[in-house]
């Protein structure tokens, strides 16, 4: 399965590359227009000096490790929401009789590997956090990143499955996905209680890097949860990615031929 996702992975990073200075210059596009979320984190705190009660590197830490861990798989998955469409234009039957997943084929469907530019500027971020920062549990932050990705990873495939439901809706499963990478980007305590409970018992986006990021910080949950309540992220991405995997074979399961 891994074998097959890098060897198409690497079929369309071949083509992009075929054409370096294009390639460059989509990475570098992608480096600046990441920086736009960071821009608003530095004029936020140009103007106060907290926010939802984290200092400025505080909340880059929150930001570095949730961008990672959504460019990441941004880069790795995102494609998979572009089920509707090959619905709609009967692709996906060729797809199916293939002999490889078709979860794996659509996730590489125009691998578009220029969006590294996006990671490395997470990447940036995150680093400068950590050094900047007395952090009490740094070996926390290589499974925050993987657990996030997990996580981000469920939501592409839950996407991708509810296409196959809303064919003509694929906006709804973007604002799904895209609005899900943007709301962790903060700290959680700037939300209302309510919310925070249902990003964190429903839809586990607290365990992406709220939850964990307490823990590696050494900072009570506002909501009063308990600090080793962190330590649960990795259950929450598996207990997730179960999930979208069984949504997304019920989905092919349903699936009937063009036009279904």
């Amino acid at each position: 399965m891994v074998r097959s996702y890098v060897l198409l992975a690497w079929t369309w990073t071949r083509a992009a590359t075929a054409y370096p200075a294009s390639f460059a210059l989509m990475t570098v596009f992608g480096f600046v227009v990441a920086g736009i979320d960071l821009a608003v984190i530095l004029v936020i705190f140009a103007n106060t000096t907290s926010l939802g009660g984290f200092g400025r590197e505080e909340v880059l830490f929150l930001y570095g490790t949730a961008s990672l861990a959504f460019t990441l798989a941004d880069l790795l998955f995102s494609n998979i929401d572009r089920v509707s469409q090959h619905i709609r234009d009967g692709s996906l039957d060729t797809v199916l009789i293939r002999p490889v997943s078709a979860w794996i084929q659509l996730a590489t469907d125009r691998f578009f590997p220029a969006r590294i530019g996006r990671v490395l500027q997470a990447a940036a971020v995150l680093w400068y956090a950590v050094a900047a920062l007395e952090l009490e549990r740094p070996w926390m932050i290589p499974v925050m990143v993987l657990c996030g990705l997990a996580i981000f990873a469920a939501l592409w495939t839950f996407a991708g499955a509810l296409q196959f439901v809303l064919t003509d809706a694929p906006e709804v499963v973007n604002a799904f996905t895209y609005g899900s990478g943007t709301y962790v980007q903060y700290p959680l305590s700037i939300y209302g209680r309510d919310l925070v409970r249902a990003t964190t018992f429903v839809l586990p986006l607290a365990f992406v890097n709220w939850l964990p990021g307490l823990y590696v910080l050494g900072r009570q949950d506002p909501f009063g949860l308990p600090s080793w309540a962190g330590l649960l992220a990795p259950a929450a991405a598996l207990i997730l990615l179960a999930l979208s995997g069984l949504a997304w074979r019920q989905g092919i399961r349903h699936y009937r031929s063009t036009g279904s």
